[in-house]
């Protein structure tokens, strides 16, 4: 008694040997290719969330422009500090990660929160 077997991507009958997944090379790229497009998706979102969720805790606590706050509320609150869209060096060095326009510095165990300024724009070497 022989089964059946399907092509994974065409559904296919499939002849030939018995492991035998996809009927043609086309198949198999064409399979291969929408299972790493979903998996690509996935990080996308997974990372856009993040960044999105990130900017509502920052901005939710930052009202005034400038504010410190306890790491642990943030953390708490859903903050990721590994996700972030850009940063900002000031002159003592001190690096602040961004999320979008808020921004915030790691001191240990407190943040400092600040807003995007005209001023932290580089400018450009002629």
């Amino acid at each position: 008694m022989t089964m059946s077997v399907a092509c994974l991507h065409c559904s296919t009958e499939l002849k030939g040997r018995s492991d035998k997944k996809f009927c043609s090379s086309y198949c198999r790229s064409a399979y291969h290719y929408e299972i790493n497009k979903q998996k690509e998706s996935s990080t996308f979102q997974k990372i856009d969330r993040q960044l999105k969720i990130n900017r509502k805790i920052l901005k939710a606590y930052n009202k005034a422009g400038l504010a410190t706050i306890r790491k642990e509320k943030l953390l708490e609150a859903g903050f990721n500090s590994g996700y972030f869209t850009h940063y900002w060096k000031n002159q003592k060095n001190q690096v602040y990660l961004f999320c979008y326009e808020y921004g915030f510095l790691d001191l240990q165990h407190k943040y400092v929160l600040i807003t995007w300024q005209p001023y932290m724009e580089r400018k450009s070497i002629s």
